[in-house]
């Protein structure tokens, strides 16, 4: 991420074709019903997260997490949708509240998320 993106950018999402690739929406050849279990199981084991809101008709959960420093309230969304080929998947928005830079703190959450969740479904990843 260069620094200026750093600097002027406060949210990040994942997309099927994200520049970064840790930001890869993700794909998992389970069940929506699996999938959707293990997106709350990790979402409720991240550091400093509080759910606020699941709706699994939409399959979508939302939550608020803080900043280690400051404290700052930060705003998280995970969708859970039916893909291609049997299989669905995972996008995730992270968006600060205030300021115009996050220098990264979004990607870099939405990294850990995905990387726990990779590592609870990963023998389904495709």
């Amino acid at each position: 991420m260069s620094l200026l993106t750093a600097l002027t950018r406060n949210v990040a999402e994942t997309s099927p074709n994200a520049e970064d690739p840790r930001l890869r929406t993700r794909l998992y050849s389970l069940s929506r019903e699996t999938v959707w279990n293990s997106v709350q199981q990790v979402a409720a084991l991240q550091p400093g997260w509080t759910v606020t809101k699941r709706d699994p008709v939409e399959g979508t959960l939302e939550a608020e997490a803080r900043t280690r420093l400051l404290k700052l309230v930060e705003d998280v969304t995970i969708r859970v949708r039916p893909a291609s080929g049997q299989r669905v998947s995972v996008d995730v928005l992270s968006r600060s509240r205030v300021g115009k830079g996050d220098f990264g703190t979004n990607a870099r959450r939405i990294h850990r998320y995905l990387e726990a969740l990779d590592g609870t479904l990963a023998p389904s990843r495709t």
